[in-house]
């Protein structure tokens, strides 16, 4: 198993991904069979990783990739010391310490990169991630009331954010 920066040849195997973790697990953004695999965004997205301007981590284990997490930075000026973070680990790869080696490496690229702030969004009811995010040095800021409906029932989150 290995935790690396994404690349280019990473495409198809990053949109399995992500089909994988919205079959999988209800507290991403897609329902299963409501994303649009679409490998000219996917390119573009690793290629801004490639480059540097936002950061996309994934785990490989046999040929497979199973988790990753994307920072993507604020792209105006009056928001370009901030980054907004996505992450998603498969179910049987989940309690390994992934998540932990994730925001490390994204420690780094934050200070490396001038980064203030990094936040993001959690459902209320995803108490490991919430655990995962507090230990990563991330508090809770605030509630976005019902903002996602999840098998027929409104849900909260909260808004987290790490402070550099």
């Amino acid at each position: 198993m290995q935790i690396r920066n994404a690349n280019l040849k990473d495409a198809d195997n990053f949109i399995d991904l992500q089909l994988r973790l919205d079959r999988e697990t209800e507290f991403m953004m897609y329902e299963p069979g409501e994303r649009n695999p679409d490998r000219d965004r996917t390119e573009n997205l690793l290629k801004s990783a490639a480059e540097g301007e936002n950061l996309l981590l994934v785990v490989e284990d046999k040929e497979k990739l199973w988790g990753y997490l994307w920072a993507e930075r604020g792209s105006l000026n009056r928001i370009r010391h901030s980054a907004y973070i996505v992450t998603g680990i498969c179910k049987d790869y989940r309690g390994l310490g992934i998540g932990t080696a994730f925001f490390r490496e994204l420690d780094k690229w934050a200070v490396s990169n001038q980064i203030k702030r990094l936040e993001l969004t959690v459902m209320c009811t995803n108490e490991a991630a919430m655990r995962l995010y507090e230990k990563s040095g991330f508090v809770k800021e605030g509630i976005k009331k019902n903002s996602m409906l999840v098998n027929g029932q409104l849900t909260d989150e909260y808004y987290m954010a790490k402070l550099y």
